[in-house]
């Protein structure tokens, strides 16, 4: 595949109305330097009324109302780009084969059935955009990526298959033609035996990261309503400073403590191969955004703020009185791997063991039910996780002013706080 390839990834804000969809058009329409892969997310809010739709249905209740209001959603954008019966096939069919997935009956676990209804997000947004892009003169090719990204059988947080989607990709790229386009989903992939998987919430960009790496990309461009990767989330700060250029390394970090502007798992494949990724503005695609690469000077010079809402704080306690010992965290850790909860922060006492995780009543109470025989547990919910990078004692100060912290852990260039 020639270097020159690009990635492109588009999130639900990008594409969630039809004024919107137009403007995903002119970028790639204008913006487009060589064979282009395009990752598109679902529209809008419809992922968190498919997972409405997949609560109700697992639990036997009716959902006629919340479907309806998706097809409406969608067929009002149509019907704004003015796109015609031709034009709506693609999207039709998507909407059918969700009708019939949603009239058989329930296979497999909670998350399994999950992976198959709130999939239908992304194949339903990228369909209909593929027929505006046509209807536009734009010409592309729509791709279910469930053909390329193969993955475990890890429902809801699905790991890839690096070798065998490599050999999938190989088989696509020779068809890739130098102004080639496709429209692909992000946050989905299948498992060998073809039964859909998804990536985690999110799960677009490290989508797209995907892509990079499989067709050996020379760029990738996250397209988001903000002007690049901002030192702080917006809603919790005021001024807040663009980061012209980070590292991978600070970017990882970044990441993984939760900075909301890209997934945790985007940046280590396109680390492993030296891809940069943008961070730019749909709103204003001309102006340059962010880079992220490898040059590690600039890390330091602005402090950066994450906040992660919705927190529980679980503390699990020996019943007989004895130490939290190798044993324990093997017993505990296991739960957690089995249920599929990721812990944010963790710290360990001689008779207790606390872990920050996100709030999900659901895996909560599964948690609880599988180790209370052993364990007296406590727990504090409606907390916020605040971390700081590359911080100092009057930004702490400052952030803890009125809060109560349950839980301080401090590094030269690190600082976690979980706070009432």
């Amino acid at each position: 595949m020639s270097s020159q390839l690009h990635v492109f990834k588009f999130g639900g804000a990008s594409v969630k109305d039809a004024a919107a969809v137009r403007n995903v058009a002119h970028i790639i329409q204008h913006y487009q330097q060589g064979p282009l892969v395009v990752v598109i997310s679902a529209m809008g809010k419809t992922t968190n009324a498919l997972e409405m739709i997949h609560e109700k249905r697992f639990q036997g209740e009716d959902y006629a109302q919340p479907l309806q209001t998706i097809l409406a959603f969608h067929t009002a954008i149509a019907d704004d780009l003015l796109l015609t019966a031709a034009d709506m096939q693609g999207f039709d069919q998507q909407w059918e084969s969700l009708q019939t997935v949603l009239a058989s009956p329930i296979a497999g676990s909670y998350d399994q059935a999950y992976d198959q209804i709130v999939s239908y997000g992304e194949l339903l947004s990228t369909a209909l955009v593929h027929g505006y892009l046509t209807a536009s003169g734009i010409g592309s090719t729509w791709l279910d990526v469930r053909r390329l990204i193969c993955t475990d059988a890890r429902h809801r947080d699905a790991r890839v298959d690096w070798e065998l989607s490599s050999s999938r990709a190989a088989a696509i790229a020779q068809s890739m033609e130098p102004n080639s386009i496709f429209i692909v989903q992000g946050f989905i992939g299948s498992t060998a035996q073809g039964l859909t998987t998804t990536l985690g919430r999110e799960g677009s960009d490290f989508t797209a990261a995907i892509m990079a790496f499989l067709f050996d990309a020379a760029t990738v461009t996250i397209w988001k309503d903000v002007p690049g990767m901002l030192n702080a989330d917006p809603k919790w700060f005021d001024n807040t400073v663009k980061l012209d250029s980070i590292s991978f390394r600070e970017a990882i970090e970044l990441a993984y403590y939760g900075a909301s502007v890209i997934h945790p798992k985007t940046i280590k494949p396109l680390q492993n191969k030296g891809i940069p990724l943008y961070i730019k503005s749909f709103i204003h695609p001309e102006e340059a955004g962010s880079i992220i690469q490898e040059n590690t000077s600039s890390d330091h010079l602005v402090p950066s703020y994450i906040f992660k809402g919705n927190q529980d704080l679980v503390s699990f306690i020996p019943k007989d009185f004895s130490f939290i010992v190798e044993d324990n965290l093997r017993e505990i850790f296991g739960t957690l791997s089995e249920i599929g909860i990721r812990v944010n922060l963790m710290e360990n006492s001689a008779i207790s063991f606390s872990i920050c995780i996100d709030t999900d009543t659901y895996k909560r109470g599964l948690l609880f039910e599988a180790m209370r025989g052993h364990y007296a547990i406590r727990y504090n919910e409606g907390l916020t996780l605040i971390t700081v990078r590359h911080w100092d004692d009057q930004t702490l100060a400052q952030l803890t002013a009125g809060r109560d912290v349950l839980l301080e852990q401090k590094s030269r260039q690190t600082v976690r706080m979980v706070v009432r």
